[in-house]
């Protein structure tokens, strides 16, 4: 078990490290530009260069800040964000021999219940590393993030209502099974609108980045962070991010399931890649939300569409029965 997770950590945080070459690669492609190209072959090597630069860069730590609470947010963050993804199977478990090994640290029957603790409890370490700054700007950018996350939250957990409803199960690798022959995707196609939406708000990517907007906040709850503590935050954003297309991945697109002449893990793979890149393309086109327009998104137009989509299915899914 400690091999399986030291290994996952490792995955992500490269994955992270490369997701985020991948995104600026892909936004300069869209802006005009060449993105990072220096660095290595093909810039390959910028992620490396940016850990050095976290690592070695200044730690400055504010005169007034709570110090014991500004220390432990970013890791509660990051931490928060990688453990959320021990639930996550990347694939039908694999069988060598006498042995059965699950891809995924633990699969257990509430699965999802279990992944929307760790993914909630996440932003604890916003809201106290925007508090503990003891700065008027990092705290508005940290009740910004509560407030969001509260508000889509309610929209996505009655998504994911509808889904168990329809998987009559609360394990991840019974959701996907039961994507056959047609993922969820196709069978609820607002509730997968819905999903995407509050999934991108969920971890503040644009055109959700309100809570650290730069016009508008200097740069939100981390303002007042700098070097290793800074690039946490970052890491968990990212981390978060990959978390989030692992779900839209499982829940509406069938997960692993696929045509035979592939392994189920890189199916999933190739889903999870064209999810992250659909973010990527969402960051580089859509503009950002005034925070009004964020919360009126949220109360006003996703969580009643939520609701009546939930309704639906569920009073199907009754007289099925």
């Amino acid at each position: 078990m400690a091999a399986k997770s030291l290994i996952l950590v490792l995955l992500l945080l490269g994955t992270f490290a490369y997701l985020m070459l991948f995104e600026r690669k892909i936004l300069g492609f869209f802006q005009f530009r060449l993105g990072p190209n220096r660095t290595g072959p093909w810039g390959l090597l910028q992620p490396v260069a940016d850990g050095v630069k976290a690592l070695i860069k200044e730690d400055v730590i504010p005169a007034e800040a709570d110090r014991l609470i500004y220390l432990l947010a970013p890791g509660i963050s990051l931490f928060m964000a990688l453990a959320a993804y021990a639930v996550i199977p990347v694939g039908p478990p694999v069988h060598i021999g006498r042995y059965t090994v699950p891809l995924s640290i633990a699969d257990p029957g509430a699965g999802i219940l279990v992944l929307l603790a760790f993914t909630s409890l996440g932003i604890y370490g916003v809201a106290l590393g925007g508090w503990a700054s003891q700065s008027k700007y990092a705290l508005l950018g940290g009740l910004r993030a509560s407030a969001q996350l509260i508000s889509y939250e309610i929209a996505m957990a009655m998504n994911l209502l509808a889904v168990l409803v329809m998987a009559g199960s609360l394990r991840l690798s019974d959701i996907v099974a039961a994507q056959s022959p047609y993922p969820y995707a196709l069978v609820q196609p607002l509730g997968f609108v819905i999903y995407l939406i509050t999934a991108s708000a969920e971890v503040a990517r644009a055109p959700f980045d309100l809570p650290e907007a730069e016009t508008e906040l200097v740069a939100g709850y981390h303002t007042e962070y700098s070097g290793l503590r800074m690039a946490m935050f970052v890491m968990a954003e990212y981390v978060n991010l990959i978390t989030q297309a692992s779900l839209v991945t499982l829940l509406y697109l069938g997960g692993w399931a696929g045509p035979s002449w592939l392994p189920g893990v890189v199916w999933f793979l190739l889903k999870l890649g064209a999810v992250l890149f659909f973010f990527i393309w969402v960051r580089a086109t859509v503009p950002r939300l005034r925070y009004d327009q964020l919360m009126a998104l949220g109360w006003k137009v996703l969580l009643p569409l939520s609701v009546a989509n939930l309704l639906a299915y569920a009073g199907w899914a009754a007289l099925a029965g």
